[in-house]
């Protein structure tokens, strides 16, 4: 399973850490991808190839997943995670930047728009985890649970693959995701196994120090969004529907049939409706043009 190459650049987070960005190439506007929790920016290669003959992809490793390091004050809050995305904004330094995020890669993009105006053009955020400071919810945290109880390491790639193509939620992944993740996400040892680069302790931090970005703080990213989420039944749907309706220019877009790993089920379908969301706010700013070059 030998990987691809592309580049990856150390980007200062200025607290003292630093975080991966990978170019993934392509041609066009700049593209940024937030990855969800547990996960590496490489896991999105599919949507990324799907998208680069019309845009130049980017896509972040947020601190202690993929090829970041852990911070060393071991800072897993997504303040942080919004410092990681902000200085990879920066660091691209081309306009204009769009950005995908996925779960909590999507409430951090939406935070990092909220906290600068203007880092961002447009967004699609599929399943953000912003919560409704007016609901309730539950302190429980069953996915910090779930990850600390995560296998770390395997015999080789192969035998993560075959695991995780074996077995729920990864499963119903597109097979390229599957393979990307399996080679992104894990690192080589010495003996010969392999080891998640995001250890299940560490995606438990994550998952803990969820609930900082609420639908009050996005409520001042004021950019083109879409929110997309899966079968509208499930929890992280009201959330994503509370999210659409806080943004000023949000829009719920929802499939019935997907799940929460729906960008990595079906790349090519998310990557469409990037495209379409792009391409119309285009549209609209060539007809305010047009409008204004009229009078």
């Amino acid at each position: 399973m030998a990987g691809s190459a592309a580049k990856a650049t150390r980007v200062d987070t200025g607290d003292g850490g630093w975080v991966a960005l990978h170019d993934l190439g392509g041609t066009g506007p700049a593209l940024l991808i937030c990855h969800a929790t547990g996960l590496c920016g490489r896991a999105y290669e599919r949507l990324a190839a799907a998208l680069a003959d019309a845009f130049h992809v980017w896509a972040l490793d947020f601190r202690g997943h993929g090829d970041s390091p852990v911070p060393a004050d071991e800072d897993f809050s997504w303040n942080g995670m919004v410092r990681d995305a902000d200085a990879a904004a920066a660091a691209i330094g081309e306009q204009p930047l769009h950005v995908f995020g996925h779960s909590m890669g999507g409430a951090v993009a939406l935070a990092v728009e909220a906290r600068r105006p203007g880092t961002f053009a447009t967004a699609y955020v599929y399943e953000p985890i912003i919560l409704d400071p007016s609901r309730a919810w539950h302190t429980e945290n069953p996915l910090a649970d779930g990850a600390r109880k995560r296998r770390n390491v395997f015999p080789s790639r192969e035998e993560a693959l075959w695991r995780f193509a074996s077995r729920p939620p990864l499963n119903d992944w597109d097979a390229g995701s599957l393979v990307a993740y399996v080679r992104h996400g894990f690192a080589d040892q010495e003996d010969g196994t392999v080891r998640l680069k995001c250890s299940g302790e560490n995606e438990a931090r994550t998952f803990e120090a969820s609930g900082g970005i609420t639908t009050r703080e996005i409520a001042g990213a004021s950019l083109p969004a879409v929110v997309a989420c899966g079968d509208p039944t499930t929890h992280l749907s009201v959330l994503a529907r509370a999210a659409a309706e806080a943004l000023p220019r949000g829009e719920l877009r929802t499939h019935p049939d997907l799940a929460h790993f729906g960008p990595l089920q079906l790349p090519g379908l998310i990557a469409g409706e990037i495209r379409a969301h792009i391409a119309a706010d285009a549209s609209e700013h060539a007809a305010q043009r047009s409008d204004r070059a009229a009078r």
